[in-house]
């Protein structure tokens, strides 16, 4: 018994494949959280969802949870609770932040920094440019 050769068959995958390029933007569709008691709350996407990223990165200390890279979070906590001039904050605050955002692709610039301190609490304003608009955020420290 001879071993014959397959029939040669040609089918066109190009119909179901999805080709992704650099200018395909990702949806930032995500879970609502309420960052105070940590209940997820539905579903957000956009501009909320960005204001959620923002402050949920803000908050959270940078290397402190192995779950997160390198890349998220913040090093506020190294600032914040020291006895350190306000000199040193209105220039670190602005740094640290900017570093804890400007990586996300959503975001293009962050800016504007306004620190104001009453008793112990800080209390910064700042603007975040994203391809659509422009976010004013305002964070208790």
């Amino acid at each position: 018994m001879a071993l014959s050769p397959l029939p040669e068959v040609y089918v066109d995958l190009s119909e179901d494949l999805d080709v992704v390029t650099e200018t395909d933007v990702e949806p930032s569709r995500t879970y609502a959280l309420d960052l105070g008691s940590g209940v997820v709350g539905g579903i957000i996407d956009g501009r909320e969802a960005i204001r959620q990223f923002i402050l949920k990165a803000i908050l959270t200390s940078r290397f402190h949870f192995t779950i997160y890279d390198s890349d998220y979070g913040c090093e506020l906590e190294d600032l914040i609770g020291q006895d350190v001039p306000m000199e040193l904050l209105e220039t670190e605050i602005p740094r640290v932040i900017t570093e804890a955002l400007i990586y996300d692709d959503r975001i293009d610039d962050v800016y504007g920094f306004d620190i104001t301190k009453e008793a112990s609490d800080l209390f910064v304003s700042f603007y975040v440019d994203t391809d659509n608009e422009t976010i004013p955020m305002e964070v208790t420290l």
